[in-house]
C-alpha cells in the first residue's frame, strides 16, 4: 500500500510510503490508477515511494521462491551465498518465534 495525495479534481499528484499529513489515502501498489500516475510521471520520489512499499511483500514471494526451488531439489540451501543463508535462516526463526506466539494465544482464548 501506498499513500496518495490529491489535487483538487481529485488526481493523484504525489505518492508516499508512510502516511502524511496531506496524504492519508491509502491505494494499492497494483492500482490501475497509481501505476498510470507512475508511467507518466518524471518525479523520481514517487516511483521509488512506491516500489520501497512493494519491497516488503516481493521478499516474502522471493523468500518462497527460494524455498520451494530448496525444496523441489533444484538448488541446495548450500548454493546460496553464507549471507543469504545467514537472512534467510534468521528471517526462518522470527517468523517461527511469531508463529509460537500466535499458537500460544490461540490454544486458550479464556488467556485475554
Amino acid at each position: 500500500m501506498v499513500y496518495v495525495k490529491r489535487d483538487e479534481s481529485a488526481k493523484i499528484v504525489a505518492v508516499y510510503d508512510r502516511p502524511q499529513a496531506d496524504a492519508t489515502e491509502k491505494l494499492s501498489i497494483n492500482s490501475t490508477e497509481l501505476v498510470d500516475y507512475l508511467t507518466q510521471s518524471e518525479k523520481k520520489e514517487d516511483s521509488l515511494s512506491a516500489l520501497s512499499a512493494s519491497d516488503l511483500s516481493l521478499i516474502r514471494v522471493l523468500e518462497d521462491l527460494i524455498n520451494t526451488l530448496i525444496d523441489k531439489q533444484v538448488i541446495l540451501f548450500t548454493d546460496l551465498p553464507l549471507a543469504a543463508r545467514e537472512k534467510l535462516a534468521n528471517r526462518e526463526k522470527v517468523r517461527d518465534q511469531l508463529n509460537s506466539l500466535e499458537d500460544l494465544m490461540s490454544d486458550d482464548p479464556g488467556l485475554l
